[in-house]
């Protein structure tokens, strides 16, 4: 793609150098004369400069194509006059992908090229989960005169592809709703498990392992120890992508969302490591739904879906978005007895009613919240006041929320949950 602009750098010449030509035979001063001929001679070679025509080879080169988030990827940039005229004045902007900030060096380049030579620039950015593709370089050429640019986009195809390592040493503490399936969340049910839950008389058929040996002796009665029994989980990890939750304590901080999808991916892992079924889905402008499964495959897809998929994006989607009517989608899509993992910065009302309208409707909620709100004005003081009382309300309404400082690990702030509850309730 090529575009062709005049700068109108020498705009007003014509008629300055005319005037002083004209004041210079007015008033017989050689000197005014003469300014206001060389004035008309830069003019006119202006006006019949010819446009540049740009031949270039651009090379791009990166440290690592499959980096972890956080880790510095180097990247060069070579670009080569593969034409016969010379380039007096180039400019170069590589397109660098709005998710990878850069940390050090310029991605942008003036020089001037003759034909047959180089240039490079070097720089680093920070890689950040997904999958990340250079935009076309863009150059600017002028010729000598500076009237005319040309402005050329050159294909390049790069791609960083960054993949997070997931899971956490720390349980995800949730809610007492289950499957039939054994699993690892305690109910209240009476059954074989490790936990005392009552005992009762003898029936045929009650395994010899949990009959009250102990009572028999003492009492001469024939009972039966009952556990509470541990069941499977069936959880949605449902993750708040509205343009509203990408909020950030900083300009150059990480926004909420990406803390969101981090910790999502953490508590996928450990769930399906601990034998839970779980799916995944985004409540944003790009839809994504994963139906609760378990297995290596399914734990797969699952991550690199967190890792590539456009609706963890780090960086906010232009889509329209109806966020009621993607709300009801979600709502029909998940399955009975079916809990879920809101992960939301509860920043504004309708996070926490997307809570209270799943939890009404008999699919348990836990709230996982990274607080992305600061302190430094009265602005962010009071924003940060309002997410506290919308917090505090929902756990008024019996929600569990994980109110997660981002200032400290996410497995921090589980086990500080996970001490207060005791694990499941």
């Amino acid at each position: 793609m090529k575009s062709i602009r005049e700068t109108n750098r020498w705009r007003g010449v014509s008629a300055v150098a005319l005037l002083a030509g004209s004041l210079g035979v007015l008033f017989s001063r050689p000197l005014v004369l003469l300014s206001g001929v060389v004035g008309v001679a830069f003019a006119a070679y202006a006006r019949t400069a010819g446009t540049p025509e740009p031949q270039l080879d651009v090379t791009r080169t990166i440290s690592d194509d499959e980096p972890l988030p956080g880790d510095e990827v180097e990247v060069r940039l070579t670009v080569e006059n593969v034409g016969d005229s010379m380039l007096p004045d180039l400019r170069i902007v590589d397109g660098i992908p709005d998710a990878l900030p850069v940390t050090g060096g310029s991605a942008r380049l003036g020089t001037a090229l003759r034909p047959g030579k180089r240039a490079s620039l070097e720089y680093t950015v920070e890689a950040e989960r997904g999958e990340h593709e250079f935009d076309p370089v863009i150059a600017i050429t002028r010729d000598f005169s500076g009237a005319i640019e040309v402005e050329t986009e050159v294909e390049c195809e790069t791609a960083i592809r960054c993949v997070p390592k997931l899971g956490t040493t720390v349980d995800v503490p949730l809610r007492a709703q289950t499957t039939q399936y054994t699993g690892r969340v305690t109910t209240d049910t009476g059954g074989s498990g490790v936990e005392f839950h009552a005992t009762r008389e003898y029936r045929p058929g009650d395994p010899l392992s949990r009959v009250d040996w102990n009572r028999l002796a003492r009492t001469g009665e024939l009972t039966t120890v009952d556990f509470r029994e541990e069941r499977a989980a069936s959880v949605v990890v449902l993750v708040d992508t509205r343009e509203k939750s990408y909020l950030s304590r900083g300009d150059d901080e990480r926004n909420a969302v990406q803390f969101g999808v981090d910790a999502a991916g953490k508590i996928v892992t450990k769930l399906l490591d601990a034998g839970d079924r779980v799916g995944l889905a985004s409540l944003g402008p790009e839809m994504c739904w994963l139906a609760p499964g378990a297995g290596h495959d399914h734990q797969a897809r699952a991550r690199s879906l967190l890792a590539t998929h456009p609706a963890f994006s780090p960086v906010p989607s232009d889509q329209m978005f109806y966020p009621t009517t993607r709300l009801k989608q979600i709502r029909k899509r998940l399955p009975a007895s079916t809990q879920v993992v809101f992960v939301t910065p509860l920043c504004d009302d309708f996070g926490a009613e997307v809570a209270r309208r799943i939890d009404a409707e008999g699919h348990l909620v836990t709230v996982v919240s990274p607080d992305p709100t600061a302190t430094a004005t009265s602005g962010q003081r009071f924003a940060r006041t309002q997410r506290k009382h919308r917090v505090s309300k929902l756990r008024q309404a019996g929600i569990r929320v994980v109110d997660w400082d981002t200032d400290e690990t996410f497995g921090v702030a589980l086990a500080r949950v996970a001490r207060v509850t005791g694990g499941s309730v």
